[in-house]
């Protein structure tokens, strides 16, 4: 058996890293809102979280949420199991008519399926909430039902939210914002969940 050198820290697993799923973009590339999903993400990797994403091109594979189904699709089923293991979630969604798009919601539906897990839904997870739309107005309202939802699914939306404004702001190939300010909004995203996910991996613990 191998043993760590004198003076030296063993590599943490990074499967025992508590984990911060990202959900959101659209159909049909890496949109603005995907790119400010994985700034946040990344946000959290730096404060020593695991990561895992399911951007547009993931939700596309989600058939519409049937709640009467007798089974769950790999990609369904893969989706529900990242949540439950999560200790954080942050949610981006791209301003749709003035609410959240329908890739976004079919996508949190399928939590029902954690209904009777002894923590449902997204119960004591800190979540952060991003919104991107073409103008402020959109971006607003987006926020709001996001922070509507999460309440109804029992989570713990952080103190701060991050309204970004495409019209103003652009991403480049690399995924960086244009404005350092937005920049440092994503990623207080990011390290908001990380502080508060200790919490909900304690809740977690003392529930199995």
């Amino acid at each position: 058996m191998a043993h760590a050198i004198a003076g030296t820290m063993p590599t943490p697993d990074p499967a025992a890293l508590p984990l911060v799923v990202g959900i959101g973009g659209t159909i049909g590339g890496v949109s603005s809102t995907e790119r400010s999903l994985r700034i946040a993400l990344d946000a959290a990797a730096a404060q020593g979280f695991r990561t895992q994403l399911f951007g547009g091109a993931d939700m596309a594979r989600l058939p519409l949420y049937d709640p009467r189904a007798t089974s769950r699709t790999p990609e369904e089923q893969a989706f529900v199991a990242a949540v439950r293991a999560a200790s954080a979630v942050i949610i981006a969604s791209p301003g749709y008519h003035g609410s959240i798009s329908g890739v976004v919601k079919n996508a949190l539906d399928l939590l029902e399926e954690t209904a009777r897990d002894e923590r449902p839904y997204l119960s004591d997870m800190p979540v952060g909430l991003i919104a991107t739309a073409y103008g402020w107005q959109a971006t607003g309202s987006t926020i709001a039902a996001l922070r509507s939802i999460v309440h109804a699914l029992r989570g713990w939306p952080t103190p701060f939210a991050a309204a970004i404004n495409t019209q103003i702001t652009k991403f480049d190939e690399e995924g960086r914002a244009s404005d350092a300010a937005v920049m440092e909004q994503l990623s207080l995203i990011g390290r908001q969940v990380a502080r508060f996910a200790p919490l909900a991996a304690e809740a977690k613990r003392m529930q199995e």
